[in-house]
């Protein structure tokens, strides 16, 4: 065989099992969805952090023990991605049963810029979204090594810029009753996300 045309098989074949490698076996075709089917795959427990919500109450994430979490992160500066996220949240949190909101399930929106999300931002931020601050509450996790674990342990991408934003990946995270992350959902498709967590509230009622 013509030496370049080994040359290029090899190549070739190198680069088909970097892709596959790289891919999880051709499940994943990006960095992103990668990293979402090992959250999901992994399951890691939320960590022990302590939230301080829009009420200025402080507590730990047991506070929801029980209960599943349908999580957010965002900022209340963001004029980009984090407007749309919260909206598709609050349409989501407007499809699930009334009787299941705050009893089988609360909504969390957790700020990654606490030093400026302070309650009072946050208070102020909640109204945009009809968030009623217990069934749904927004909230910052002051202690920032507290908060970067937690991003570190979710796969959330946050960036800071020189500007006072960031480039962060966003998505709906879903907290089962363990307090173990389960799902990893694409927050533009907000119907199927809906679905997703009346199946599972049905489901737990044998409906």
């Amino acid at each position: 065989m013509n030496p370049l045309k080994i040359s290029i098989a090899v190549v070739l074949l190198f680069s088909f099992g970097l892709f596959f490698i790289g891919t999880d076996g051709f499940q994943a075709f990006t960095a992103e969805t990668a990293r979402t089917n090992d959250l999901i795959e992994t399951q890691p427990e939320f960590p022990e952090v302590t939230l301080e919500d829009s009420h200025e109450r402080t507590y730990s994430f047991s506070e929801f023990e029980g209960k599943h979490v349908f999580i957010t992160f965002m900022y209340t500066a963001c004029t980009s991605v984090c407007p749309q996220l919260e909206m598709n949240m609050y349409n989501v949190y407007k499809q699930l049963p009334e009787e299941a909101v705050g009893e089988d399930i609360v909504f969390l929106s957790i700020s990654f810029d606490p030093e400026n999300d302070d309650p009072e931002t946050l208070s102020t931020y909640r109204g945009y979204f009809e968030s009623d601050g217990e069934t749904w509450r927004m909230a910052r996790i002051p202690d920032q090594k507290e908060l970067d674990r937690l991003l570190e342990e979710f796969g959330v991408i946050v960036i800071p810029d020189d500007n006072g934003h960031y480039t962060h990946n966003s998505a709906f995270y879903l907290v089962n009753r363990e307090g173990n992350l389960t799902d990893v959902m694409d927050y533009t498709k907000v119907d199927e996300a809906a679905d997703k967590v009346n199946a599972i509230l049905a489901n737990e009622k044998g409906v």
